[in-house]
């Protein structure tokens, strides 16, 4: 069977219990979703509208854009999580198989916004950072968008390469050209965090799909090459490498986004200071909603308001690996690998911004997701819990339902009926 060359097929994130079938799934009734998945997304999705409520009042009653208006960065997130869900809801009737379809089409529209972005008058700059399309009433970032395509075209290449997945030729080096192109590309606006975040989506898809232990050795020797010279070459990195090692040292100009987060967890001790009592976010903590609202959760919930973030993102990303592997369970291989991918981006995205915010990683501007401010970053997340929430669905349906790949008719009617070997005449 091809699903047992999934690395992540069998027993990893897996579940057991509650009744099983000849496949090793669980039993459970059509049509229920997954709750753990499902309530978890939804606290941290409301736990961010409060918590960019809270971090965001001083900056916009100081901004002359927001009019001076304490609430201006509530209402836009407001606007961006309705908008969000909706297209969440619109996805979920999509089913997986035309997703599969679209994947391509939609890899290469993720491309072309990447290149629009970099034409003047067309691009927005700020800060240095040419990365937004204006829109009139918000901001597109196509890095954000191409996350979730890059998720859906890996799994349809892997999908249709599984018997070549130990071939460098046929299976890595048009995914590796394909990842090339996407970086070339951020690195122009410059937005290195988004560039290893994709690298991460796209080779970790290909390694579960079965890619060649060697290669991905390789891989990872080449691309830490790639970013350290990456890092060594660009006076910027290299300067903000240097002040994550020693924020102190010069704690008013590389280390001061650092110095700030740390205080704001120094002051925050277990407990918190109170909700909406932080200082640090009075002006002293750059980008305190958008890539630093973790620290304002810090100092304002202390340890315990931090523990529940990861416990729920913790949830998310064990929840979206179990449902890879049911779907890798029916062979539906291209669902698994778009469920992987998801975990793999919200996992590796949300460790990336937790660990800046901590001081363990080097300062990178990336938002945390589901939660941080930010109008492509809240569409493009709820998109991707839309479809992994649609392969969960799928998985639950009888197999002439969901009309998804091919299914033992006669082996679903021995699960369902008893065994009658062994039993008296």
């Amino acid at each position: 069977m091809r699903s047992m060359s999934l690395r992540a097929g069998f027993g990893l994130f897996g579940e057991r219990g509650l009744g099983e079938n000849r496949l090793g799934g669980v039993v459970r009734p059509a049509g229920e979703l997954d709750p753990l998945l499902f309530w978890s997304s939804a606290l941290l999705l409301l736990f961010g509208l409060v918590m960019v409520y809270s971090s965001s009042i001083a900056f916009a009653e100081g901004s002359r854009l927001s009019g001076h208006q304490a609430h201006f960065f509530l209402l836009r997130h407001t606007i961006f999580l309705v908008m969000g869900l909706v297209a969440g809801a619109i996805a979920f009737q999509v089913p997986v198989r035309s997703l599969q379809k679209l994947a391509p089409w939609l890899a290469g529209l993720g491309l072309l916004g990447l290149i629009l972005v970099l034409i003047p008058h067309i691009g927005r700059e700020v800060n240095g950072a040419r990365r937004w399309i204006p829109m009139g009433f918000a901001n597109i970032q196509p890095s954000e968008l191409m996350k979730l395509a890059v998720a859906l075209y890996a799994a349809d290449y892997t999908a249709r390469k599984l018997p070549d997945m130990k071939s460098f030729k046929r299976a890595f080096l048009p995914m590796f050209g394909m990842i090339v192109m996407v970086g070339a590309l951020l690195l122009r606006e410059p937005d290195f965090g988004a560039f290893v975040v994709i690298s991460c989506i796209a080779f970790g898809i290909l390694f579960l799909g079965g890619l060649n232990a060697r290669i991905f050795a390789l891989l990872l020797v080449l691309a830490l090459i790639s970013f350290v010279l990456l890092i060594w070459l660009s006076p910027y990195r290299r300067e903000r490498l240097f002040g994550f090692s020693d924020p102190w040292k010069d704690a008013l100009g590389s280390g001061y986004q650092l110095s700030h987060a740390l205080i704001a967890f120094g002051r925050g001790e277990w407990l918190g200071v109170g909700l909406g009592g932080s200082v640090e976010k009075l002006f002293y903590l750059p980008e305190a909603h958008t890539d630093f609202l973790l620290a304002v959760i810090a100092e304002e919930l202390g340890f315990a308001g931090v523990l529940v973030v990861i416990t729920l993102f913790a949830i998310l990303v064990q929840r979206a690996f179990a449902i890879a592997r049911r779907a890798h369970q029916l062979e539906h291989h291209f669902a698994g690998l778009v469920a992987q991918g998801i975990g793999l981006w919200i996992g590796v995205q949300s460790f990336i911004n937790m660990g800046v915010n901590m001081g363990v990683l080097p300062t990178k501007g990336l938002t945390l997701p589901l939660m941080s401010f930010g109008g492509s970053g809240i569409l493009a997340n709820c998109l991707a819990l839309a479809i992994l929430l649609r392969i969960d669905w799928e998985n639950r349906q009888p197999p002439r339902a969901s009309g998804l790949g091919s299914f033992d008719m006669a082996a679903a009617h021995r699960v369902a009926s008893p065994s009658r070997e062994g039993m008296a005449p």
